[in-house]
């Protein structure tokens, strides 16, 4: 039989390589059998970031693009910005090599480039896996974020949630929920006693502490997990987290209660910030909710919240169309920068339905491939109803994205 004709490249069994971070690309260089100093030296180099930085004076800018292009990277600004007038945003395109030796120079530059390079030097170091961190909170709990993908179980003791409204409104009913949650794999219990679903009714604080205090107080005391609170109330955060609670998840974090700030901040409490707000410009969409999380972060921290306990979430289904969700969970990357744990919300929800032509109790596999699509871009916790089937995925992707 005569031997087959080689093709371009395939016999031989040449082919691409993905690099998506410098552990990576260290394994690769060992695999060949670089040496220790060539790893260390050609690593750096086999690393691709694009980073877009915002409104940066245009005199700024031009520094910047000047010095990123004398290192073979490149950097775009708006084609007027050489006249040094208003400011631009700045996309940037090197290698980690080049941002180091960009860093170095914008840190003796003057017109605030010092402190844009020690961001941009944050930023960078928080796109690196780093392993998972403890997160300590109230009642000498932990919660080990940034290892295996957490599954938070969502439990909503309402009579008008769009998936479970009336299901769980009995004490009996909660607790027994809860626990075979834990039972299927969720590292966390999400509490909420109102509705937060398009055209629901404000509950007053009152009725919510009715709903969700006596179940706080059993599932705080019974559960091996941590217990979270979905609410945006100061009144109701500060009672919970007396009740034993150990995060506040704020569906309004992007426009907080100062009182539920104060009351997460003085329990030492973990918080999720939840973008909330109506998107103003279609355009920027994903810069909006990376703008305003941040300015949300820095807003809890200045009221007294540990920013070691601070996680954010892009706020699915809130204030944005079903195109914008997508857009947004197109691009979860995006919020790494933040260098805050990312929560994605996306289960069951009507964008899922929008997609698929599908009612909320058949939307399984729609959530499924939301959360697969965040735990592929470095969401670390997802918040579902499904706990069972989301651990089964989750620890496969674990796998295939960590090797382990």
């Amino acid at each position: 039989m005569p031997p087959a004709k080689e093709g371009r490249g395939a016999v031989k069994g040449h082919h691409p390589v993905r690099i998506d971070s410098l552990a990576q690309a260290q394994a690769l260089l060992r695999e060949i059998g670089a040496d220790d100093f060539g790893v260390k030296w050609m690593a750096p180099k086999a690393v691709f970031r694009a980073v877009k930085l915002k409104d940066i004076p245009c005199r700024a800018a031009n520094i910047i693009k000047q010095e990123m292009l004398s290192k073979g990277g490149e950097a775009a600004v708006r084609r007027d910005a050489v006249s040094g007038q208003g400011s631009t945003d700045v996309l940037l395109l090197g290698t980690l090599r080049q941002y180091r030796e960009l860093v170095g120079k914008l840190a003796l530059q003057p017109f605030g480039l010092k402190a844009l390079a020690e961001d941009l030097s944050r930023l960078l170091e928080g796109l690196e896996p780093a392993g998972g961190r403890m997160m300590p909170l109230p009642g000498g709990r932990q919660l080990e974020v940034g290892g295996r993908t957490l599954v938070m179980g969502v439990l909503n003791v309402t009579p008008d949630s769009f998936s479970d409204g009336g299901r769980y409104l009995q004490l009996d009913a909660a607790r027994a929920r809860a626990a075979a949650m834990v039972e299927e794999g969720a590292d966390l219990v999400d509490v909420g006693g109102m509705s937060t679903r398009p055209g629901h009714q404000v509950v007053p604080a009152e009725e919510e502490l009715r709903r969700v205090l006596p179940v706080v107080e059993r599932l705080a005391a019974e559960l091996p997990v941590p217990v979270s609170v979905d609410t945006n109330k100061g009144e109701v955060a500060a009672a919970c987290l007396q009740a034993g609670a150990h995060l506040i998840n704020d569906v309004s974090g992007t426009d907080p209660d100062p009182a539920l700030l104060q009351a997460t901040a003085a329990a030492g409490a973990g918080l999720i910030i939840m973008h909330s707000r109506r998107v103003v410009d279609a355009e920027q969409l994903v810069d909006q909710v990376v703008g305003d999380l941040a300015e949300a972060v820095a807003r809890a921290e200045a009221a007294g919240v540990d920013g070691a306990r601070l996680m954010v979430d892009p706020g699915i289904g809130f204030g944005k169309t079903a195109e914008q969700n997508l857009e947004v969970v197109r691009r979860l990357y995006d919020l790494q920068g933040l260098g805050r744990p990312v929560v994605l919300g996306t289960s069951r929800k009507s964008f899922i339905g929008h997609v698929l032509d599908l009612p909320v109790e058949e939307r399984l596999e729609g959530s499924l491939a939301t959360v697969a699509a965040g735990i592929m871009q470095g969401v670390q916790v997802v918040r579902v109803h499904d706990v069972r089937a989301t651990r089964r995925l989750a620890d496969m992707l674990d796998r295939l994205r960590d090797g382990g």
